[in-house]
């Protein structure tokens, strides 16, 4: 992983230009860390683990059915033990990205030099960025350590209940959005917005949106209240607004993507059946951005061939992640103006005041989708009957996780729970494990040596640590 940041690296540089009194310190082990240091490895940690396809790391594309494996399709039957990737994710989302968020705080708010609205714009910029990796591991696990979390003198931290955890998360996110009125002076430290307060606040509501949505089956009226709060306050506008890195042409600093599917020199995955027979079916312009193929017909048309989800299927035989995930400096983004576009068009459809119909924001997130791939056509594309709001299949819940799961293409977490949210689109089985994509994680194999009681007390209340369990959002 990227440890090693532009912005440390200017300290570094200028820290080599003092006299002999370095000798007299030990800089592979510094006493003291700069919280912009700090807080920039937590986001590049971050966005590197939400952003990879590496199987070891992140199988969420995966998981939504997205892509397919070639040689060994143990990823896309849902094993997670094997390689520990279930552990990997608890370990980076706490051992890293919170862990750093929270000590930058504490960094920063000992800094005498620093003004009161620099502290108070700072320290919710890092609070954040920890309610964000704390929404993940709630969506990915269920029940998780949250209010004894990363106690240095508490190493059996109990697990707390998923929807109170969601609850003390949207409380938090209301005082952060507060703090975000001044500026932060982050300056390059944030690599996301540079210090842009405005621009951090907007993140933060449309957060807010997404975890609204996220349990509005279960409590539509807190849900209602949430998301109209956030849209008063401002979500993303525009896709300049998402929340993404930017990435660099060469090493270490490249796109995680480009790294497993060139770097690497594997050819280990291919489009799934699953999302390409939708595309095919849907003649969406988007399948030569999202996929590459050799593959022609009778007539020497190219056409576009998902490998059999869970199978080990013949990387010549189908079509392969699209060029543009060659491309080393290809954005990471985590959260898009497509996304909320399609949160919104939700809301509309169940009656919030957002300031426009379901219609309008679907057409929208639709239309953002074709430019951010580059891709031309998306009035033709709405016109089709099965495409149109008005008229394609399903109610309309149907209707936006079908697009919605479509324009989170390279989106694998967020196209996961898409899926879970709303049952659908529909899955097909994985080949090897003879099920659907799973609802939840299991616990790491490591807690139930270092922590067992307290990860067998979490099993039991959310009805056993296996695949049939489901997050409290998941209502379907």
């Amino acid at each position: 992983m990227k440890k090693i940041l532009i912005a440390f690296m200017s300290v570094l540089v200028l820290a080599a230009c003092d006299p002999l009194t370095d000798l007299n310190v030990d800089d592979k082990n510094p006493s003291a860390v700069p919280a912009g240091t700090l807080f920039a490895n937590s986001t590049v940690e971050l966005m590197d683990f939400m952003s990879s396809c590496n199987v070891n790391v992140n199988n969420f594309r995966l998981w939504s059915e997205q892509w397919s494996q070639t040689t060994y399709p143990d990823e896309s039957n849902f094993q997670l033990v094997e390689r520990n990737v279930n552990g990997r994710a608890w370990n980076t989302l706490y051992a890293t990205v919170i862990k750093d968020a929270r000590a930058a705080k504490a960094i920063m708010e000992a800094d005498q030099f620093l003004s009161a609205d620099n502290k108070r714009a700072q320290g919710a910029i890092m609070e954040v960025v920890e309610i964000f990796a704390f929404h993940l591991l709630v969506d990915i696990f269920g029940d998780i350590p949250y209010t004894e979390a990363l106690d240095t003198d508490n190493l059996t931290p109990k697990y707390d209940d998923d929807a109170a955890i969601y609850a003390d998360l949207a409380t938090r996110l209301d005082a952060a959005i507060e703090g975000l009125n001044v500026p932060s002076g982050l300056g390059s430290y944030d690599i996301i917005y540079g210090g842009d307060s405005d621009a951090w606040k907007k993140f933060a509501n449309s957060l807010k949106l997404r975890m609204a949505i996220r349990m509005a089956d279960m409590d539509n009226a807190k849900a209602k209240s949430m998301v109209e709060a956030a849209v008063s306050s401002g979500v993303f506008s525009s896709s300049a607004d998402d929340f993404k890195i930017s990435y660099q042409g060469s090493t270490p600093n490249t796109n995680p993507v480009w790294e497993s599917l060139v770097q690497s020199g594997r050819t280990d995955f291919v489009g799934s059946n699953t999302l390409i027979d939708v595309l095919n079916n849907l003649d969406d312009p988007r399948r030569a951005a999202f996929f590459k193929s050799n593959i022609v017909d009778s007539l020497g048309n190219v056409i576009y061939v998902g490998g059999e989800f869970g199978n080990a299927n013949s990387y010549p035989d189908n079509s392969h992640p699209g060029a543009l995930l060659e491309d080393p400096t290809l954005p990471g983004a985590i959260m898009s103006f497509t996304e909320v576009n399609f949160l919104l068009a939700d809301a509309a459809a169940r009656g919030y005041s957002v300031g426009g119909t379901p219609e309008s924001f679907y057409d929208e997130g639709v239309t953002s989708s074709f430019s951010d791939w580059g891709v031309s056509g998306a009035s033709a594309y709405l016109a089709n009957p099965d495409v149109a709001y008005a008229t394609a299949p399903g109610n309309w819940k149907e209707k936006i996780a079908m697009q919605k799961w479509i324009a989170l293409y390279n989106r694998g977490f967020e196209a996961w729970s898409t899926y879970r949210v709303y049952d659908a689109p529909t899955m097909n089985v994985a080949v090897g494990a003879g099920i659907l994509p799973p609802p939840r994680f299991t616990y790491p194999v490591t807690e139930f040596s270092l922590n067992g009681e307290s990860v067998q007390a979490a099993a039991a209340a959310i009805g056993g640590d296996s695949f049939e369990s489901k997050v409290f959002w998941d209502m379907n």
